[in-house]
């Protein structure tokens, strides 16, 4: 009985199923072998600058979010080279410029009508609505107009693939 009582589940133990990850890759897991995902303080959709890497003071727009591991695809910010092999004979290879992941902590939400990056904070409106805000500004993030039109934006962008 008192084994029990002291046995502890370490998550490193328990290797994710879900989620195909290389081994340095791989991440602690619930005891559902599902992956920890970690909260963030971005959104797909949201306006961000770089404040760290290569690309530092770079404004661009999420378009990705891997909560598993914590980064973000930002629109046409840190892009690789990825050299593709032809799929047919007779067809050439290829270069293909890719978006990378960058880590959350790299980014900061930024105003475009003040020109200004700042830190997130929360807060409850009269309706009682929870919504985001910048500390540096007060300008409202989570506001109906702007999930409309990231939505909007999404179904465009799935009918002309």
């Amino acid at each position: 009985m008192t084994d029990i009582l002291h046995m502890q589940v370490n998550f490193a133990d328990k290797p994710c199923l879900i989620m195909k990850l290389k081994r340095w890759e791989r991440k602690e897991c619930k005891p559902n072998s599902l992956p920890v995902l970690h909260k963030l303080h971005v959104k797909v959709g949201d306006t961000v600058k770089l404040i760290s890497g290569k690309e530092k003071g770079k404004i661009g727009e999420i378009t990705r979010l891997f909560r598993h591991n914590s980064t973000v695809i930002v629109k046409d910010i840190n892009l690789k080279t990825k050299h593709m092999k032809s799929r047919e004979q007779g067809e050439p290879g290829q270069i293909v410029k890719v978006e990378a992941p960058i880590h959350s902590s790299n980014v900061m939400l930024y105003s475009k009508e003040q020109k200004v990056a700042s830190r997130v904070g929360h807060k409850i409106l009269e309706d009682g609505t929870r919504v985001r805000y910048l500390l540096k500004t007060g300008e409202v993030i989570d506001s109906a107009e702007n999930w409309k039109k990231v939505i909007k934006d999404r179904n465009n962008d799935k009918k002309s693939d």
